[in-house]
């Protein structure tokens, strides 16, 4: 039975704006296969051409069964592996556009991570904006024991959220971490007991989805600028076309009325 990625946008539709990604692959730990990386394309693309009105304000990453996902599903390598041009095409085709339609998502986005969350389990949870592991969580990328490294654009983005010396250790001795290492090199933002996992990134995303979402997503957009060498002249200026917004008007009025704020949705 193949894998599939199952998007609850239920959430969405009330006052929290919480919606919910599950990847799902059951008897493989959700290892992502070649239908799963583009239906979790698809998905970003299409939630990032939604109006800020009808999309969510965060979206929980998770996986099923207690387990986050467990890398590429070794099933499918045989068909693409060995061969030069269709294994380049695998990683820059299918799997950099996946993650990268996840970093280009303005919506902020948090990774419920349980179980293993290993190789392409990793790259997907470091595309997420906050982490949080239940303590039996495990971390690496032990891909050196079937004989290959990992694609550059892969490392790159892990580099971004993981130190050096630690993807030396993932890499090179295949080593996985727990999530008390995790938590202190910063792979993550918080380790819980696993009972209370969903409780705690439940309670990450109502935080976000209570404060503007117009700032949240302009933010977003800004580390991608710098993380890019930015942002230029131009993206400089238009930074602050928020001046006038409803947002801005609210956050400050509320601020001086003493009052929480209120970002209603459209």
């Amino acid at each position: 039975m193949p894998g599939h990625i199952r998007y609850e946008a239920q959430g969405a539709a009330n006052g929290a704006g919480i919606a919910r990604l599950t990847l799902a692959n059951p008897g493989k730990h959700n290892a992502i296969d070649i239908a799963m990386w583009r239906e979790l394309r698809a998905i970003f693309e299409r939630l990032q051409t939604l109006a800020a009105g009808d999309a969510p304000r965060a979206v929980i990453v998770q996986g099923e069964g207690g387990q986050f996902a467990s890398g590429g599903d070794i099933a499918e390598f045989a068909g693409f592996r060995f061969d030069e041009a269709r294994l380049r095409d695998f990683h820059e085709q299918i799997v950099a556009p996946a993650l990268g339609a996840l970093l280009g998502c303005d919506i902020p986005l948090v990774a419920q991570i349980d179980g293993a969350c290993i190789g392409g389990g990793l790259e997907i949870a470091a595309c997420c904006d906050i982490r949080i592991a239940a303590e039996g969580a495990r971390f690496g990328a032990p891909i050196a024991r079937l004989g290959f490294p990992m694609a550059p654009g892969e490392l790159q983005l892990l580099c971004g959220v993981a130190p050096a010396p630690l993807l030396r250790e993932m890499l090179l001795e295949a080593r996985l971490i727990d999530a008390a290492r995790a938590l202190q090199c910063g792979l993550v933002h918080a380790v819980v007991p696993a009972a209370k996992l969903p409780e705690a990134a439940a309670a990450r995303a109502l935080a976000i989805a209570a404060l503007s979402p117009q700032a949240a997503r302009i933010n977003k957009r800004t580390l991608r600028q710098i993380a890019a060498g930015g942002p230029s002249d131009a993206e400089r200026r238009a930074h602050y076309g928020y001046a006038d917004s409803a947002e801005h008007h609210e956050g400050i009025a509320a601020f001086l009325e003493k009052r929480p704020p209120r970002f209603e949705r459209g």
